[in-house]
Protein backbone atom coordinates (compact mmCIF):
# COMPACT_ATOMS: atom_id res chain seq x y z
CA UNK A 1 0.00 0.00 0.00
CA UNK A 2 1.45 3.80 -0.66
CA UNK A 3 1.99 5.44 2.05
CA UNK A 4 2.49 8.55 0.10
CA UNK A 5 -1.33 8.85 -0.60
CA UNK A 6 -2.29 9.58 3.05
CA UNK A 7 -2.81 13.02 3.95
CA UNK A 8 -2.04 14.03 7.25
CA UNK A 9 -5.45 14.03 9.00
CA UNK A 10 -6.45 10.69 7.29
CA UNK A 11 -9.01 9.21 9.89
CA UNK A 12 -6.73 6.30 11.39
CA UNK A 13 -3.33 4.79 11.35
CA UNK A 14 -0.49 2.84 9.68
CA UNK A 15 1.35 0.10 10.73
CA UNK A 16 4.03 -1.38 9.24
CA UNK A 17 3.76 -5.18 8.48
CA UNK A 18 5.73 -7.57 6.52
CA UNK A 19 4.04 -9.72 3.29
CA UNK A 20 6.36 -12.08 1.57
CA UNK A 21 9.38 -10.43 3.35
CA UNK A 22 8.84 -7.41 2.20
CA UNK A 23 7.75 -3.92 4.30
CA UNK A 24 4.48 -2.82 3.80
CA UNK A 25 2.07 -0.64 5.31
CA UNK A 26 -1.45 -1.93 6.97
CA UNK A 27 -4.19 0.61 7.66
CA UNK A 28 -5.98 0.84 10.95
CA UNK A 29 -9.17 3.29 11.15
CA UNK A 30 -9.92 5.43 14.26
CA UNK A 31 -13.34 4.81 16.03
CA UNK A 32 -16.08 6.66 14.28
CA UNK A 33 -16.77 10.37 15.00
CA UNK A 34 -19.57 10.49 17.54
CA UNK A 35 -20.63 14.10 15.58
CA UNK A 36 -20.37 15.65 12.34
CA UNK A 37 -21.55 18.55 10.81
CA UNK A 38 -23.27 18.48 7.38
CA UNK A 39 -21.78 20.70 5.25
CA UNK A 40 -24.63 22.94 3.82
CA UNK A 41 -23.84 21.73 0.25
CA UNK A 42 -24.98 18.41 1.38
CA UNK A 43 -28.02 19.68 3.48
CA UNK A 44 -29.99 19.46 0.43
CA UNK A 45 -29.18 16.12 -0.94
CA UNK A 46 -29.71 14.69 2.89
CA UNK A 47 -33.19 16.37 2.92
CA UNK A 48 -34.36 14.77 -0.80
CA UNK A 49 -33.10 11.56 0.32
CA UNK A 50 -35.20 11.36 3.47
CA UNK A 51 -37.97 12.44 1.81
CA UNK A 52 -37.42 9.41 -1.04
CA UNK A 53 -37.29 7.26 1.59
CA UNK A 54 -39.85 8.20 3.60
CA UNK A 55 -42.10 7.83 0.47
CA UNK A 56 -40.96 4.26 0.17
CA UNK A 57 -41.69 3.30 3.94
CA UNK A 58 -45.00 4.94 3.64
CA UNK A 59 -45.87 2.94 0.54
CA UNK A 60 -44.62 -0.43 1.97
CA UNK A 61 -46.87 0.37 5.21
CA UNK A 62 -50.25 1.17 3.57
CA UNK A 63 -49.65 -1.99 1.23
CA UNK A 64 -51.75 -5.01 2.68
CA UNK A 65 -49.51 -7.15 1.03
CA UNK A 66 -46.03 -5.94 1.19
CA UNK A 67 -44.00 -8.33 0.09
CA UNK A 68 -45.68 -7.81 -3.57
CA UNK A 69 -42.53 -4.98 -3.19
CA UNK A 70 -40.41 -6.76 -0.40
CA UNK A 71 -39.75 -10.11 -2.32
CA UNK A 72 -38.35 -8.36 -5.97
CA UNK A 73 -36.30 -5.94 -3.96
CA UNK A 74 -34.98 -8.42 -1.72
CA UNK A 75 -34.23 -11.00 -4.70
CA UNK A 76 -32.42 -8.27 -7.04
CA UNK A 77 -30.45 -7.33 -3.97
CA UNK A 78 -29.19 -10.49 -3.89
CA UNK A 79 -28.47 -10.50 -7.78
CA UNK A 80 -26.85 -7.60 -7.88
CA UNK A 81 -24.61 -7.39 -4.78
CA UNK A 82 -23.03 -10.83 -6.26
CA UNK A 83 -22.31 -9.47 -9.08
CA UNK A 84 -20.34 -7.17 -7.61
CA UNK A 85 -17.91 -9.85 -6.27
CA UNK A 86 -17.94 -11.60 -10.09
CA UNK A 87 -20.86 -14.00 -8.95
CA UNK A 88 -23.53 -14.08 -11.72
CA UNK A 89 -26.56 -15.52 -12.05
CA UNK A 90 -29.79 -14.59 -13.69
CA UNK A 91 -33.29 -13.60 -11.90
CA UNK A 92 -35.11 -17.20 -13.83
CA UNK A 93 -31.58 -18.74 -12.56
CA UNK A 94 -32.30 -18.14 -8.90
CA UNK A 95 -36.16 -18.70 -9.12
CA UNK A 96 -35.31 -22.14 -10.12
CA UNK A 97 -32.89 -22.63 -7.62
CA UNK A 98 -35.48 -21.23 -4.97
CA UNK A 99 -38.32 -23.93 -6.34
CA UNK A 100 -35.34 -27.17 -6.16
CA UNK A 101 -32.32 -26.29 -4.31
CA UNK A 102 -29.70 -28.46 -5.14
CA UNK A 103 -25.70 -29.25 -4.60
CA UNK A 104 -23.14 -28.07 -7.03
CA UNK A 105 -21.68 -31.31 -8.50
CA UNK A 106 -18.19 -29.12 -8.89
CA UNK A 107 -16.69 -25.78 -8.84
CA UNK A 108 -17.27 -25.09 -12.15
CA UNK A 109 -20.89 -26.04 -12.03
CA UNK A 110 -22.95 -23.00 -12.77
CA UNK A 111 -25.39 -24.09 -10.26
CA UNK A 112 -22.35 -23.14 -7.35
CA UNK A 113 -23.00 -19.06 -8.15
CA UNK A 114 -27.35 -19.86 -8.77
CA UNK A 115 -26.65 -20.96 -4.75
CA UNK A 116 -24.08 -18.43 -3.86
CA UNK A 117 -27.37 -15.86 -4.77
CA UNK A 118 -29.39 -17.77 -3.03
CA UNK A 119 -27.27 -17.87 0.23
CA UNK A 120 -27.14 -13.91 -0.17
CA UNK A 121 -31.68 -13.88 0.50
CA UNK A 122 -31.05 -16.37 2.90
CA UNK A 123 -28.27 -14.76 5.23
CA UNK A 124 -30.50 -11.41 4.62
CA UNK A 125 -33.51 -13.08 5.87
CA UNK A 126 -31.46 -15.01 9.06
CA UNK A 127 -30.30 -10.86 9.85
CA UNK A 128 -33.80 -9.88 9.73
CA UNK A 129 -34.96 -12.67 12.07
CA UNK A 130 -32.37 -12.03 14.45
CA UNK A 131 -32.71 -8.47 14.64
CA UNK A 132 -36.58 -9.46 15.76
CA UNK A 133 -34.71 -10.75 19.21
CA UNK A 134 -31.84 -8.63 19.96
CA UNK A 135 -30.09 -5.57 18.57
CA UNK A 136 -27.18 -5.58 15.49
CA UNK A 137 -24.24 -7.43 17.14
CA UNK A 138 -21.09 -8.74 16.16
CA UNK A 139 -22.72 -12.29 16.74
CA UNK A 140 -25.17 -11.16 14.11
CA UNK A 141 -23.04 -10.34 11.69
CA UNK A 142 -21.55 -13.62 12.12
CA UNK A 143 -24.25 -15.42 11.83
CA UNK A 144 -25.24 -14.20 8.54
CA UNK A 145 -21.62 -14.42 7.32
CA UNK A 146 -21.79 -18.66 7.97
CA UNK A 147 -25.04 -18.58 5.93
CA UNK A 148 -23.75 -16.39 2.84
CA UNK A 149 -21.12 -18.97 2.59
CA UNK A 150 -22.52 -22.48 3.62
CA UNK A 151 -21.54 -24.90 0.69
CA UNK A 152 -20.39 -22.30 -1.75
CA UNK A 153 -17.05 -20.74 -3.11
CA UNK A 154 -15.44 -19.63 -0.08
CA UNK A 155 -17.05 -22.17 2.47
CA UNK A 156 -13.71 -23.30 2.91
CA UNK A 157 -12.11 -19.31 4.48
CA UNK A 158 -13.79 -20.04 7.64
CA UNK A 159 -17.30 -19.07 7.63
CA UNK A 160 -19.17 -17.94 10.48
CA UNK A 161 -14.89 -16.50 12.20
CA UNK A 162 -13.11 -13.28 12.15
CA UNK A 163 -10.49 -13.69 10.38
CA UNK A 164 -6.55 -14.33 12.15
CA UNK A 165 -4.60 -13.75 9.21
CA UNK A 166 -3.31 -10.86 6.85
CA UNK A 167 -5.42 -9.87 3.45
CA UNK A 168 -5.40 -7.52 1.17
CA UNK A 169 -7.50 -5.41 -1.56
CA UNK A 170 -6.84 -5.56 -5.44
CA UNK A 171 -3.52 -7.13 -7.03
CA UNK A 172 -1.33 -4.28 -6.24
CA UNK A 173 -2.55 -4.29 -2.95
CA UNK A 174 -3.62 -1.20 -2.85
CA UNK A 175 -5.10 -1.14 -0.04
CA UNK A 176 -4.24 -3.49 3.26
CA UNK A 177 -7.11 -3.30 6.15
CA UNK A 178 -5.45 -4.02 9.29
CA UNK A 179 -3.23 -6.74 10.66
CA UNK A 180 -5.03 -9.72 12.78
CA UNK A 181 -4.21 -8.66 16.38
CA UNK A 182 -6.30 -5.52 15.24
CA UNK A 183 -9.80 -6.80 13.97
CA UNK A 184 -11.50 -7.66 17.47
CA UNK A 185 -10.44 -4.43 19.34
CA UNK A 186 -11.97 -2.42 15.52
CA UNK A 187 -15.01 -5.00 15.95
CA UNK A 188 -15.27 -3.77 19.59
CA UNK A 189 -15.34 -0.17 18.94
CA UNK A 190 -17.77 -0.58 16.05
CA UNK A 191 -20.10 -2.34 17.56
CA UNK A 192 -20.44 -0.14 20.34
CA UNK A 193 -20.48 2.73 17.65
CA UNK A 194 -23.57 1.62 16.67
CA UNK A 195 -25.31 1.50 19.97
CA UNK A 196 -24.05 4.59 21.76
CA UNK A 197 -25.52 7.97 21.71
CA UNK A 198 -24.22 10.35 18.77
CA UNK A 199 -24.83 13.64 17.29
CA UNK A 200 -25.33 12.17 13.87
CA UNK A 201 -27.99 11.98 11.24
CA UNK A 202 -28.47 8.26 11.47
CA UNK A 203 -28.49 7.69 7.53
CA UNK A 204 -25.27 9.37 7.75
CA UNK A 205 -24.05 7.17 10.60
CA UNK A 206 -25.33 4.06 8.32
CA UNK A 207 -23.00 5.13 5.12
CA UNK A 208 -20.42 5.74 7.76
CA UNK A 209 -20.35 2.29 9.12
CA UNK A 210 -20.70 0.64 6.53
CA UNK A 211 -17.31 2.43 5.17
CA UNK A 212 -16.18 1.61 8.78
CA UNK A 213 -16.61 -2.60 8.14
CA UNK A 214 -15.07 -2.93 4.78
CA UNK A 215 -12.57 -1.33 5.66
CA UNK A 216 -12.05 -3.16 8.62
CA UNK A 217 -12.39 -6.17 6.26
CA UNK A 218 -13.23 -9.06 9.31
CA UNK A 219 -13.72 -12.14 7.16
CA UNK A 220 -11.48 -13.80 4.79
CA UNK A 221 -13.93 -13.69 2.71
CA UNK A 222 -17.76 -12.75 1.73
CA UNK A 223 -16.64 -8.86 3.64
CA UNK A 224 -18.71 -6.88 0.98
CA UNK A 225 -21.76 -9.24 0.31
CA UNK A 226 -22.01 -8.96 3.83
CA UNK A 227 -21.41 -5.30 4.51
CA UNK A 228 -23.98 -4.15 1.72
CA UNK A 229 -26.25 -7.04 3.77
CA UNK A 230 -25.47 -4.73 7.06
CA UNK A 231 -25.81 -1.66 5.29
CA UNK A 232 -29.56 -2.21 4.23
CA UNK A 233 -30.56 -3.78 8.04
CA UNK A 234 -28.75 -0.88 9.35
CA UNK A 235 -30.91 1.64 7.50
CA UNK A 236 -34.47 -0.14 8.58
CA UNK A 237 -33.22 -0.76 12.27
CA UNK A 238 -31.50 3.08 12.58
CA UNK A 239 -34.55 4.56 10.58
CA UNK A 240 -36.94 2.60 11.98
CA UNK A 241 -38.97 1.76 9.11
CA UNK A 242 -41.85 -0.67 8.12
CA UNK A 243 -39.42 -3.24 6.54
CA UNK A 244 -35.79 -2.98 5.25
CA UNK A 245 -37.25 -1.77 1.64
CA UNK A 246 -33.74 0.47 0.68
CA UNK A 247 -31.16 -1.92 -0.90
CA UNK A 248 -28.15 -0.35 -2.73
CA UNK A 249 -26.20 -2.55 -4.49
CA UNK A 250 -27.71 -1.66 -7.89
CA UNK A 251 -26.19 1.85 -7.15
CA UNK A 252 -22.69 0.79 -6.09
CA UNK A 253 -22.53 -1.70 -8.95
CA UNK A 254 -23.69 0.98 -11.74
CA UNK A 255 -20.89 3.04 -10.27
CA UNK A 256 -18.99 0.62 -8.83
CA UNK A 257 -15.43 2.31 -9.78
CA UNK A 258 -16.45 5.77 -7.67
CA UNK A 259 -18.02 3.22 -5.13
CA UNK A 260 -14.47 1.89 -4.26
CA UNK A 261 -12.61 5.39 -5.19
CA UNK A 262 -14.78 7.15 -2.44
CA UNK A 263 -14.26 4.79 0.21
CA UNK A 264 -10.85 4.62 -0.15
CA UNK A 265 -10.78 8.31 -0.06
CA UNK A 266 -12.37 8.57 2.80
CA UNK A 267 -9.03 6.53 4.45
CA UNK A 268 -6.05 8.17 2.46
CA UNK A 269 -7.87 11.50 2.86
CA UNK A 270 -10.93 11.47 5.27
CA UNK A 271 -12.72 12.64 2.61
CA UNK A 272 -16.50 11.87 4.45
CA UNK A 273 -18.20 14.59 2.30
CA UNK A 274 -18.30 13.18 -0.98
CA UNK A 275 -18.65 9.22 0.29
CA UNK A 276 -21.55 10.38 1.75
CA UNK A 277 -23.13 12.87 -1.00
CA UNK A 278 -22.47 9.77 -3.01
CA UNK A 279 -24.43 7.19 -1.11
CA UNK A 280 -27.40 10.21 -0.25
CA UNK A 281 -27.78 9.89 -4.19
CA UNK A 282 -28.18 6.71 -4.03
CA UNK A 283 -30.92 6.74 -1.54
CA UNK A 284 -32.44 9.07 -3.16
CA UNK A 285 -32.25 7.03 -7.18
CA UNK A 286 -33.01 3.75 -5.64
CA UNK A 287 -35.93 4.65 -3.48
CA UNK A 288 -37.34 6.12 -6.92
CA UNK A 289 -36.67 3.29 -8.65
CA UNK A 290 -38.05 1.26 -6.24
CA UNK A 291 -41.25 3.59 -5.83
CA UNK A 292 -41.21 3.02 -9.95
CA UNK A 293 -41.23 -0.98 -9.63
CA UNK A 294 -43.83 -1.05 -7.01
CA UNK A 295 -46.59 1.40 -8.89
CA UNK A 296 -45.95 -0.80 -12.07
CA UNK A 297 -46.21 -4.17 -10.16
CA UNK A 298 -49.37 -2.79 -8.93
CA UNK A 299 -50.78 -1.67 -12.59
CA UNK A 300 -49.89 -5.37 -13.59
CA UNK A 301 -51.61 -6.96 -10.36
CA UNK A 302 -54.44 -5.17 -11.53
CA UNK A 303 -54.65 -6.12 -14.71
CA UNK A 304 -54.42 -9.59 -14.32
CA UNK A 305 -57.08 -9.55 -11.93
CA UNK A 306 -59.19 -8.35 -14.31
CA UNK A 307 -57.75 -10.18 -16.98
CA UNK A 308 -58.65 -13.40 -15.19
CA UNK A 309 -62.54 -12.01 -13.98
CA UNK A 310 -63.42 -11.52 -17.81
CA UNK A 311 -61.95 -15.04 -18.16
CA UNK A 312 -63.83 -16.68 -15.73
CA UNK A 313 -61.74 -16.65 -12.57
CA UNK A 314 -61.76 -18.16 -9.09
CA UNK A 315 -59.94 -18.20 -5.74
CA UNK A 316 -57.90 -20.38 -6.94
CA UNK A 317 -56.52 -18.37 -9.76
CA UNK A 318 -56.48 -15.19 -7.27
CA UNK A 319 -54.51 -17.33 -5.02
CA UNK A 320 -51.59 -18.14 -7.74
CA UNK A 321 -51.90 -14.79 -8.79
CA UNK A 322 -50.41 -13.36 -5.50
CA UNK A 323 -47.83 -16.24 -5.22
CA UNK A 324 -46.41 -15.09 -9.05
CA UNK A 325 -45.91 -11.45 -7.80
CA UNK A 326 -43.96 -13.05 -4.60
CA UNK A 327 -42.57 -15.40 -6.53
CA UNK A 328 -42.61 -15.28 -10.40
CA UNK A 329 -41.89 -18.72 -11.43
CA UNK A 330 -43.78 -22.19 -11.07
CA UNK A 331 -44.36 -25.58 -11.45
CA UNK A 332 -47.16 -28.06 -12.30
CA UNK A 333 -46.53 -30.34 -9.08
CA UNK A 334 -46.13 -26.89 -6.92
CA UNK A 335 -49.13 -25.36 -7.42
CA UNK A 336 -51.12 -29.02 -7.14
CA UNK A 337 -49.44 -28.67 -3.54
CA UNK A 338 -50.37 -25.56 -2.68
CA UNK A 339 -54.13 -25.46 -4.02
CA UNK A 340 -54.68 -29.03 -2.85
CA UNK A 341 -55.75 -29.98 -6.17
CA UNK A 342 -54.92 -32.73 -9.01
CA UNK A 343 -51.83 -32.72 -11.34
CA UNK A 344 -54.38 -32.59 -14.35
CA UNK A 345 -56.08 -29.77 -12.86
CA UNK A 346 -53.14 -27.72 -12.11
CA UNK A 347 -51.39 -28.09 -15.56
CA UNK A 348 -54.94 -27.20 -17.15
CA UNK A 349 -54.62 -23.52 -14.91
CA UNK A 350 -51.03 -23.47 -16.14
CA UNK A 351 -52.10 -23.63 -19.51
CA UNK A 352 -54.83 -21.60 -19.48
CA UNK A 353 -52.66 -18.52 -18.13
CA UNK A 354 -50.32 -19.26 -20.71
CA UNK A 355 -52.53 -18.93 -23.35
CA UNK A 356 -53.26 -15.33 -21.35
CA UNK A 357 -50.01 -14.40 -21.89
CA UNK A 358 -49.42 -14.29 -17.81
CA UNK A 359 -46.93 -17.65 -17.76
CA UNK A 360 -44.59 -18.55 -20.54
CA UNK A 361 -42.53 -22.31 -20.64
CA UNK A 362 -38.79 -21.38 -19.44
CA UNK A 363 -36.41 -22.50 -22.05
CA UNK A 364 -34.25 -23.38 -19.37
CA UNK A 365 -34.45 -27.14 -19.65
CA UNK A 366 -35.47 -28.82 -16.41
CA UNK A 367 -37.92 -31.57 -15.09
CA UNK A 368 -40.58 -30.84 -14.27
CA UNK A 369 -41.33 -27.49 -16.46
CA UNK A 370 -40.79 -24.42 -15.40
CA UNK A 371 -43.34 -21.51 -15.94
CA UNK A 372 -42.16 -18.00 -15.32
CA UNK A 373 -44.41 -14.49 -15.26
CA UNK A 374 -42.53 -13.16 -17.82
CA UNK A 375 -44.10 -8.97 -17.32
CA UNK A 376 -43.31 -9.64 -13.54
CA UNK A 377 -39.69 -10.88 -13.76
CA UNK A 378 -39.22 -7.90 -16.18
CA UNK A 379 -40.37 -5.32 -13.81
CA UNK A 380 -38.66 -6.75 -10.94
CA UNK A 381 -35.39 -7.01 -12.05
CA UNK A 382 -34.47 -5.33 -15.28
CA UNK A 383 -32.14 -2.38 -15.24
Amino acid sequence: MDKSVFSTDFPGRLWEISIDGRQNWAFIPSPLPEDWTVPYETWELLAQAREELARLDGIGRNMPNYNLLLRPLQRREALRSSSLEGTYATPEQLLLFEIDPREPKSASDPVSAWQEVWNYNRALELGLQMLTERPISLNLIRAMHQELLAGVRGSQRDPGNFRRSQVHIGSDRRFIPPPPNEVMPCLDSFEKSIHKEKKIDPLIFCFMAHYQFETIHPFLDGNGRVGRLLLSLMIYDQRKLKKPWLYLSAFFDKYKDEYINLLFQVSSQGNWQDWIKFCLRGTIEQSKDSIRRFDELLALHTQYMELLDQSGGNIRFNRLIEHLFESPAITIPQLATMCNISYPTARTDIERLVRLRILMESNIVERPRIYFAPHIVDIAFDD
